[in-house]
């Protein structure tokens, strides 16, 4: 057996601090990478699961510790809580971005925003934050991580560009942007405002592996040189067709359901994926997607061990793993190929947790 990951030489190995954890989506493709990774995630309910999957957790608020309490991880992540900046979410997020914007200007000038952020309309919208805090205090304290990794929701976009401004500051080099999660294999459209920093190589975010989703267009349609993207069929093998009807309205009307069948990606997963109906072609209704089945159509395991309550709220709120090991590989200089992903993917999470490995 062959391990598909192969690592540039580093003066340290990678060990990963990854804030706000949630239930594990990049701390599986960490495990998948093996790499070293601990979380951290203040929600009891994710903390369930992660401890169910043996994930190294330290269950905090985020804000009560910072770089020395892990004085041995070199690389920062974190994908804040992102609800105060969607589209379904209240929008404080979206009204604050200008004040945002500034707190990060005044923090990478060393001036200290904790009051004025607390003023802010919605706590969470601060939370976004955090990393830059981290990352900063980690610099002044001799501790400086090598490499850094964010997501959130696109909306978030114009945050990391100002974080990223920032740690060039710091002397790392950033990239930063949107990516689409079917074209990286993820079976799912769903829309990722991503940031890789590194201090000792210029990173660049992943190039796409497979192609984009396109409403109506075959999916062996576009450039032959990526892969067709991947379809809920493919994802969950159920033995027959079938046609998921959205829990949200299209354009404002919720008569107008969205609907996808088994042979496109599904839509974002979200923590509302439980109320998607499942139904034939001829609207005969099936079963509604188990945690399993969600898992998978973000790309965790099929065995994950999904705990506690709110489930389907973690499925929705993790970042997909697939997407993960990418992100991750592109921060760091490693190289992964698809087989390797499609093994991790495929198998037991108990038997790539140690990494993943593919039949050589």
């Amino acid at each position: 057996m062959t391990s598909a990951l192969s690592r540039s030489a580093d003066s340290r190995p990678p060990s990963i601090v990854d804030l706000f954890a949630g239930p594990g989506g990049l701390d599986v493709a960490a495990h998948w990478l093996g790499l070293a990774v601990h979380g951290v995630e203040w929600d009891s309910e994710a903390c369930s699961t992660r401890r169910a999957a043996g994930l190294g957790t330290e269950q905090a608020d985020v804000r009560s510790l910072g770089p020395t309490d892990f004085p041995d991880a070199t690389v920062l992540a974190g994908g804040p809580p992102c609800q105060t900046y969607t589209m379904a979410g209240s929008g404080a997020g979206r009204r604050a971005l200008d004040d945002v914007l500034f707190f990060v200007k005044q923090m990478a000038a060393g001036i200290d925003v904790e009051s004025s952020v607390a003023q802010l309309d919605d706590e969470r919208t601060g939370l976004v934050l955090e990393p830059l805090r981290w990352v900063i205090e980690a610099h002044e304290a001799g501790l400086p991580y090598d490499a850094v990794v964010l997501e959130q929701v696109p909306a978030v976009l114009p945050v990391w560009e100002a974080v990223g401004e920032a740690l060039e500051g710091l002397g790392y080099n950033v990239d930063c942007g949107v990516l689409r999660t079917e074209e990286f294999g993820v079976p799912q459209t769903r829309r990722r405002a991503i940031l890789v920093a590194n201090r000792h190589h210029t990173p660049n975010l992943p190039r796409p592996t497979h192609r984009g989703y396109r409403k109506g267009v075959e999916r062996t349609a576009g450039d032959t040189r990526l892969l067709p993207w991947k379809t809920m069929g493919d994802a969950l093998g159920r033995p027959d067709p079938f046609v998921v009807i959205s829990n949200y309205g299209s354009g404002g009307d919720p008569k107008a359901r969205g609907r996808r069948t088994s042979h496109e990606p599904a839509a974002t997963v979200t923590g509302k994926i439980s109320r998607n109906r499942v139904v034939t072609h001829g609207d005969v209704e099936l079963e509604r997607f188990s945690y399993s089945e969600a898992g998978r159509l973000q790309t965790f395991p099929g065995d994950y061990p999904w705990s506690g309550s709110a489930v389907a709220q973690q499925i929705g709120n993790a970042i997909p793993p697939r997407l993960a090991a990418h992100v991750l590989a592109a921060a760091l200089d490693l190289e992964i190929d698809d087989d390797f992903l499609d093994v991790a993917v495929e198998s037991s999470w108990f038997k790539t947790k140690a990494g993943a490995r593919v039949p050589a």
